[in-house]
């Protein structure tokens, strides 16, 4: 099995289900008692966040790049930043290794249109719903993709860094997340992207009337797949 490099701890919430779904989608695929060949860095979310708050974007590129140079020297053959709203700085830290770079909104969109979907909504930071680095890069696979209104966007970003950063799941957020949906779906959604890795902490299928496209798990499928492509 080839080895994946995670670009991790943004939060290490979310890494931490990285790190189980590619041992349990190894495990599946092999058998036995097989796990995942996998090298982590993680970082200290806390001077990641305040660099975005900031809008030093240069200066978080370039922390992720000497993370990633560090998993190439590790001995990684491909890397996964885990986390959307990071992907703000994709193009950046591929360019710092020799190693490819796993786009997470290109393997969400592979699953969207798997599915026959065209029209979407997304869920995630007010950086990845606003700004065009996400939702232009899923849009670039030809889909439509709608955000909530500007109290909904509110909302999502808070509960994301307020409460499920810090591994806080409240019922009262799931219920105001579904009614979010609620309105995604009235203004068109055929599906909804969790476009943050936390989301999937508190949001399932079972919350949403149409699918859901867990992008912390289609990012794990997809590089595992790739991890035992043309392995014997």
């Amino acid at each position: 099995m080839k080895t994946i490099g995670l670009l991790g701890g943004m939060s290490w919430e979310s890494t931490a289900e990285y790190y189980r779904l590619l041992n349990q989608l190894t495990r599946d695929r092999l058998g036995g008692l097989h796990s995942s060949r996998c090298v982590l860095y993680s970082v200290d979310f806390a001077e990641i966040e305040q660099l975005q708050v900031e809008g030093r974007w240069e200066q978080a590129a370039e922390v992720l790049a000497e993370a990633a140079r560090a998993l190439e020297s590790a001995g990684a053959d491909m890397l996964l930043i885990c986390t959307n709203t990071m992907h703000k700085v994709a193009d950046q830290v591929a360019a710092a290794v020799g190693i490819p770079l796993l786009h997470l909104a290109d393997t969400t969109a592979d699953a969207v249109r798997a599915n026959g979907l065209r029209r979407i909504g997304l869920l995630g930071t007010a950086f990845t719903m606003e700004q065009d680095f996400y939702r232009g890069r899923l849009e670039s696979h030809g889909l439509e993709v709608l955000v909530p209104d500007a109290a909904g966007r509110s909302t999502v970003h808070r509960v994301i860094y307020e409460e499920l950063c810090v591994g806080i799941v409240h019922e009262e957020s799931r219920k105001s997340f579904m009614a979010i949906i609620g309105e995604l779906v009235a203004a068109g959604a055929e599906g909804i992207v969790l476009g943050c890795t936390e989301i999937e902490l508190l949001i399932g299928p079972q919350h949403s009337p149409v699918p859901v496209f867990p992008t912390t798990r289609l990012h794990a499928e997809a590089a595992v797949t790739l991890a035992l492509t043309d392995v014997p």
